[in-house]
């Protein structure tokens, strides 16, 4: 190879490595993705949840006892047409964060979710409207390693594994301890300390379950407070959140007095909760209740007491396929809690819960002859121990091919189809299903959930 052939080729492969070199420092330092600005994680979405449960003893009032949103036998319901607008906080971050969040329901939920003196009344139907949150948040990098997030305006209660939102649930129905065990919705400002990793601290005050500000509002101008420890352990799969919410429930009115024997302002309801939840492997998921709920209410000696627990399993078969169990025990000692409001009229729930009178009979003599009864016609129970078992599926689309795969570019997010078979009992010989006829209830059926 001659010296002028021999330079050139050199000359060559100078520059075809300068090249690359240059190439690869400038991959080195190709500027980083901008930081997501505020508004990028803001978002809107819906949710419509609708269903049927079959009762086969076709009750005269025609309510599966003992249940609140799932009520009507033998009726299709629409329980929740949801819209939800949201900027959510990063509870993770070194540096302050703000966000806020908006849920909106028009459905029969909305019967037993009502802020008292907000829309409550608004529609005289068995579908009305309520609004399940409105609230400001911040995350501030203050005191402890996590920081501490705040939230305040209106908002669920933390207690208890369910939910109003029913795409956090496993079933359509819900158990005792969700119904009358555990405080729903709260108004004022709630906080959390993450010390930790592995320990969160909750408090906050609040002006009672499911109450806003001044009268009719709050039904008993009493403040209340909610708490409680949550561990997160295992990595996060073994985590356990126990709560108490403490202030009084009973409505200040002439026939709350009378009924409760109490000056309601200065009686308190404690409801108290502990959740457990184990995830076994990525598959099959573990979850324990405990429950225990005690109201000062004068009318029985020892206060109104309720305690019990429950369990659920989950299997993930596939990724479309769950299967889901709940057992549950839960005692209602005195009668004082377990009720199905849903005959008569469409506001016999928030009625009760103002303190005014609902007329028709009473199947509980402690009410009988109280304008008429209160609360409402044949709601109420004598001293029982309830057992409830529940077994069903979430069966999600998509994506099954060639069934239920949805398109793209479809407006519909998801379809999850629940259906699920539950039977409830007495424990203690009492008879309160079928209009106090029966110590048991079947009901049959399941809702779909349509995401968009």
């Amino acid at each position: 190879m001659s010296r002028r052939s021999l330079s050139r080729s050199t000359l060559v492969a100078g520059l075809l490595l300068s090249a690359s070199l240059q190439a690869a420092h400038a991959a080195d330092v190709a500027p980083a993705k901008p930081t997501p600005g505020w508004w990028d994680t803001f978002t809107v979405y819906g949710v419509i949840d609708a269903g049927l449960l079959v009762n086969p003893a076709y009750p005269a009032n025609g309510l599966n006892f003992g249940q609140l949103y799932t009520d009507k036998a033998n009726s299709l319901m629409l329980n929740q047409f949801q819209v939800t607008a949201t900027r959510p906080i990063d509870s993770t971050s070194k540096d302050y964060d703000f966000g806020f969040k908006f849920q909106g329901i028009y459905g029969s939920d909305a019967r037993y979710t009502h802020f008292l003196g907000e829309l409550d009344y608004a529609i005289d139907s068995r579908y009305q409207i309520d609004i399940i949150e409105a609230n400001v948040q911040a995350h501030l990098p203050w005191l402890v390693s996590g920081g501490i997030d705040v939230k305040v305006g209106q908002f669920p209660s933390i207690q208890g594994e369910e939910y109003i939102d029913p795409t956090l649930n496993y079933f359509y129905s819900h158990s005792y301890i969700f119904n009358f065990g555990i405080a729903s919705k709260l108004t004022g400002a709630a906080f959390v300390a993450h010390v930790i990793p592995e320990v969160d601290i909750y408090a906050g005050v609040n002006t009672g379950n499911n109450t806003g500000f001044g009268w009719p509002g709050d039904n008993n101008n009493g403040a209340g407070f909610e708490g409680g420890i949550g561990l997160n352990l295992l990595g996060g799969n073994l985590t356990a959140v126990a709560t108490t919410n403490i202030g009084p429930q009973n409505p200040a009115t002439p026939l709350g007095d009378l009924t409760c024997l109490c000056y309601p302002s200065d009686t308190l309801r404690f409801y108290n909760d502990l959740v457990v939840t184990w995830k076994a492997t990525d598959k099959l998921t573990f979850v324990g209740e405990g429950n225990y709920v005690h109201d000062d209410t004068h009318q029985f000696s020892g206060g109104a007491n309720a305690y019990g627990g429950a369990g659920y399993v989950s299997y993930v078969i596939n990724d479309w396929l769950k299967i889901n169990g709940r057992a549950e025990v839960w005692r209602d000692a005195e009668g004082f809690y377990v009720s199905s409001t849903g005959v008569d009229g469409n506001f016999n729930f928030v009625n009760a819960e103002h303190g005014y009178a609902n007329y028709g009979a009473t199947t509980n003599p402690a009410y009988v002859g109280f304008f008429g009864g209160f609360p409402p016609a044949g709601t109420f129970a004598p001293p029982t121990t309830y057992l409830e078992l529940t077994a069903g599926l979430n069966i999600s689309a998509p994506p099954i091919p060639n069934v239920f795969n949805l398109p793209k570019e479809a407006w519909i997010q998801s379809v999850t189809v629940r259906p699920e078979i539950r039977y409830d009992a007495s424990l203690n010989n009492t008879t309160p299903f079928d209009v106090g006829t029966k110590s048991s209830q079947w009901t049959f059926g399941g809702d779909i959930l349509v995401k968009f």
